[in-house]
């Protein structure tokens, strides 16, 4: 809105330097593309983003499978710790040694986190592994995929609106350097007699 008023402002006013107007334009023109061109970024990238993740959940989906585990023994020294894969981050699992079957029917055996509070022998739970049976994260969520893609479309808007304006602070900065260094010049050519007797001042 300033930069319209800007505009406005030095339409017609004798004392308007081309410069106040191009100020005043180029502060619309940021305006204009932060308003338009940043939400037009922020939708394509945050759109392949989304076809990126999703096609890398079904991948996941594809090559990772949950197989039943049966606890052999809670592995020694192992305190409860936090498992980084839950939506909250919060639950707690504990380390234990365990049996499972692999997707492609070999048997594995092997130290893994169970979330069982109190895990007894020949307790079962739930583990993701590979066709192979080697443990493997759990494949991504879709509505987690879709988060990421909105938080970097949303990024990337932003980080065009950033950019906007600092090249328009920039460019701003240029003119009022420029500006300073000819009123330097025209003091210079003016002035350098000032205070002297007889120079007619």
């Amino acid at each position: 809105m300033r930069a319209i008023g800007g505009i406005w402002r030095w339409r017609n006013n004798p004392l308007r330097r081309t410069t106040d107007l191009v100020e005043a334009w180029v502060a619309l023109s940021a305006l204009l593309v932060i308003l338009l061109v940043a939400p037009v970024v922020g939708s394509l990238v945050g759109a392949m983003t989304q076809e990126v993740l999703q096609r890398s959940v079904h991948d996941q989906r594809l090559s990772r499978h949950q197989v039943t585990a049966t606890v052999v023994r809670t592995a020694d020294g192992s305190p409860l710790e936090v498992d980084p894969e839950t939506a909250t981050g919060r639950e707690s699992r504990t380390r234990v040694v365990a049996d499972w079957t692999a997707p492609d029917g070999t048997r594995q055996h092997g130290t893994v986190l169970a979330g069982l509070k109190n895990p007894r022998d020949g307790d079962r739970f739930a583990i993701w592994t590979d066709t192979h049976g080697a443990l493997v994260a759990r494949p991504l969520d879709p509505a987690t995929a879709t988060t990421h893609a909105v938080l970097a479309g949303f990024g990337a808007a932003l980080l065009t609106a950033a950019a906007v304006e600092g090249a328009r602070r920039l460019i701003v900065w240029r003119m009022v350097r420029r500006r300073y260094a000819r009123w330097d010049q025209a003091w210079d050519r003016a002035g350098p007699d000032w205070g002297r007797t007889g120079t007619g001042s």
